[in-house]
């Protein structure tokens, strides 16, 4: 579903992605851990190239990632994004927020739109403030409204970045369970994340970066057991040890 081939990019003078090359299977969850600074969240946004980049290629579906224009716009609406800051617009409903992908990108006329709205506001269990502003609701609340505006537009793949960084931690969990859910249904997945109970969770494969580059991937049982780098085994150890 996905594939990224030879990616660099450079913030100026700072080689902030370095050679990365991977790919995402069709129904595969991918989790993308590493220390602060390694280039998780930028590798994420260049997927739908709200980050350009310098060389290399990116391929969703085996269409390879235009410029700009209408061909970058319709393969953005395949791509689900989930930010760690929610990213509604404040002076629209729940619902609104919601619809607004599928009538203005999709055509969807009204009525199909807001039944499929409310379907998926009482899958993440928000349905019943469709009618309040983002601003009424609890930073949870307003992630999973997130989540649920992301996938009406029937998305091939998400991509979370750090979707749980800006919650309180009781707030965690509920964002937390539908993207186990959403997994569990064999949704196409890219989350940047330090929830490590998700990972080895609902984890295919866990990559981990370091210094703009990926050090190592395995699967979570493997990776958390036995990681294969010296530089990943001193990232464990100190976040598993609290």
């Amino acid at each position: 579903m996905i594939e990224i081939r030879n990616v660099n990019k450079y913030f100026g003078d700072h080689h902030v992605l370095k050679d990365i090359t991977t790919t995402v299977n069709r129904g595969e969850v991918v989790v993308v851990i590493g220390p602060s600074g390694s280039g998780k969240s930028t590798l994420c946004r260049t997927i739908n190239r709200l980050e350009t980049i310098d060389s290399g290629e990116i391929l969703i579906d085996g269409v390879s990632l235009p410029e700009e224009g209408k061909a970058l716009a319709e393969l953005r609406s395949d791509v689900g994004m989930v930010f760690q800051s929610f990213n509604l617009f404040a002076h629209k409903t729940v619902l609104e927020n919601v619809t607004l992908g599928p009538r203005r990108v999709r055509g969807v006329g009204r009525k199909e739109a807001d039944e499929r709205a409310l379907e998926l506001l009482r899958r993440v269990g928000v349905a019943e403030h469709r009618d309040k502003l983002p601003a009424q609701l609890s930073g949870g609340q307003q992630q999973r409204v997130a989540i649920a505006r992301s996938l009406a537009m029937n998305p091939k793949v998400m991509l979370l970045d750090e979707p749980t960084s800006a919650l309180d931690p009781e707030m965690i969990n509920e964002v937390l369970d539908v993207m186990i859910e959403l997994a569990d249904e064999g949704m196409t997945m890219i989350a940047v994340t330090h929830e490590m109970g998700f990972a080895r969770r609902a984890a295919d494969r866990v990559i981990f970066m370091a210094d703009g580059a990926i050090v190592e991937e395995a699967a979570p049982d493997t990776f958390f057991t036995a990681p294969s780098s010296e530089r990943a085994q001193n990232f464990l150890s100190k976040i598993l040890a609290h």
